[in-house]
């Protein structure tokens, strides 16, 4: 856990796990590190290296030997503020040469084990607004983890809503009854009418994000008309359905 929030601050995978195993040993040669974090020492030398530029690993000579100290894990919360800072200064410039671009729709694309979290990081660019969900009908465990850990509470810290439509399983349902707390409302229908197998979002007034959770594919598109056209859509569905009073209420399922 915490090598993805160092990841999340800014580190490599690679230099998180030098850094920490650092931090944990006190003083380490490269040796040391290699051994503890399984990684070739060339690679070790080029990990520290990299940390010694971000100010985050110190040296210190023992005799013959060269140790290697992790400096106050402060600092790491230090340079984020500083970079933060130095950003802040030139959005308004940034924003001014976006706004003279051509109106085209642009995409991003996201393959791979955080492709899913790079599209929903995305939204928390856009606070105090809603999101409109189309849920898919199941999580994959890493999922579940990076919304029930990381995501919904930066969201929820951003005071942005969430009105979503998904398939009545039990991980929809789930989240479901936590509704009230978290700034959502769900309209949960029944699995034979809604069957996804990838989630869309709408956010930020004008950018559509389509995930494939299983396949690991993540698509961000940026235009406005297919904003207001997937809006306009969703709205309809979501007028079509009754609420749900609670989870055992069938909404629109068949009886059997």
């Amino acid at each position: 856990m915490l090598e993805k929030e160092l990841q999340n601050a800014g580190l490599s995978e690679r230099e998180s796990k030098i850094y920490l195993a650092c931090l944990e040993v006190g003083e380490a040669s490269v040796a040391n590190l290699a051994k503890k974090t399984d990684t070739k020492r060339t690679t070790v030398y080029l990990l520290v290296g990299s940390l010694q530029e971000k100010g985050l690993i110190g040296m210190v000579k023992r005799g013959k030997k060269t140790l290697y100290v992790a400096e106050d894990p402060r600092k790491i919360a230090e340079k984020m503020e500083q970079k933060k800072i130095a950003i802040e200064r030139i959005v308004p410039e940034l924003m001014s040469m976006a706004s003279h671009s051509e109106k085209k729709p642009k995409i991003k694309y996201f393959e791979g084990r955080r492709a899913v979290e790079e599209v929903y990081l995305d939204t928390l660019f856009y606070p105090d607004q809603e999101v409109l969900a189309w849920f898919p009908a199941e999580l994959t465990e890493q999922d579940k983890e990076f919304f029930n850990n990381f995501y919904i509470k930066k969201r929820l810290k951003n005071k942005i809503w969430i009105r979503a439509i998904a398939s009545k399983t039990s991980d929809m349902q789930d989240y479901f009854k936590r509704d009230d707390s978290e700034l959502r409302k769900t309209k949960l229908v029944s699995r034979d009418m809604l069957d996804l197998e990838v989630g869309i979002i709408l956010y930020g007034k004008r950018k559509v994000g389509i995930i494939s959770y299983n396949e690991g594919m993540g698509l961000v598109v940026e235009g406005e008309k297919i904003y207001r056209s997937l809006r306009n859509i969703f709205e309809l569905v979501w007028n079509i359905f009754p609420e749900n009073k609670d989870v055992g209420i069938k909404s629109r399922e068949t009886s059997s």
